[in-house]
Formats: structure tokens, C-alpha cells, sequence
């Protein structure tokens, strides 16, 4: 296993919840499932972690500020403001940010609902 693989805890990360919608009353075979926003910020040095993957819970994320470094399958990404990538049912990383400025990033995906 490369050190890629190998993440911290999370730490540095604050996470804001913006809108939910129930999908089940939307589009027939989704009950129990919700579309998620949410407002990501992670401080420089700060690490979204552990090592996770989205299998059941397929996403997209947007970047508004900083930059984000992506680590999956053993490389790391930086993405800048402006940029995104998916994350489907093949996706397993964790991030971080090793900028000077903290990273915001705009999350939307499809959850269990709680």
C-alpha cells in the first residue's frame, strides 16, 4: 500500500449544511434518499479524512476558493477555484488542503436519509 493510501483523521474541516430535498416524493425508486449541499472549508494544513469511498452516495464537488489536493489510487490532484471533479461508486480518496488560505469547495450528493 502507498503512503497515498494513508490518511489522517480528519481535522481543520468545517462542514455547512445549505439544502436538502427529499427525493423520494421527485423521482419514482429514490424514497429514502435525499439530495445534499453542503459548504466545505478546510484550513490550510487541514485534512478531510479518512481514507473514504462513495458507493451508495454519488456526487459532485465544485471549488470556490483555495486549493483542494485530492489523493486517490495512490495520486494527488490539486484542485483551484473554479475546478471540480465527480465522485461516483469507483471513488475512494480523502483530501487536503497544503495551500496558505483555506479551501472552500461546494459538495452535492445523493444520501441515505437519517
Amino acid at each position: 500500500m502507498s503512503n497515498e493510501q494513508v490518511a489522517p483523521e480528519t481535522s481543520g474541516v468545517t462542514v455547512k449544511l445549505l439544502a436538502t430535498v427529499d427525493l423520494g416524493p421527485e423521482i419514482e425508486g429514490m424514497a429514502g434518499r435525499q439530495l445534499r449541499m453542503r459548504m466545505v472549508t478546510i484550513e490550510p494544513g487541514g485534512v478531510f479524512g479518512p481514507i473514504h469511498d462513495h458507493q451508495g452516495r454519488s456526487g459532485t464537488v465544485y471549488i470556490l476558493q483555495g486549493t483542494i489536493t485530492d489523493h486517490r489510487n495512490g495520486v494527488a490532484t490539486d484542485y483551484g477555484p473554479g475546478v471540480g471533479w465527480p465522485e461516483d461508486r469507483n471513488t475512494t480518496h480523502w483530501l487536503e488542503n497544503r495551500g496558505t488560505i483555506p479551501a472552500v469547495e461546494i459538495s452535492v450528493d445523493i444520501v441515505r436519509q437519517e
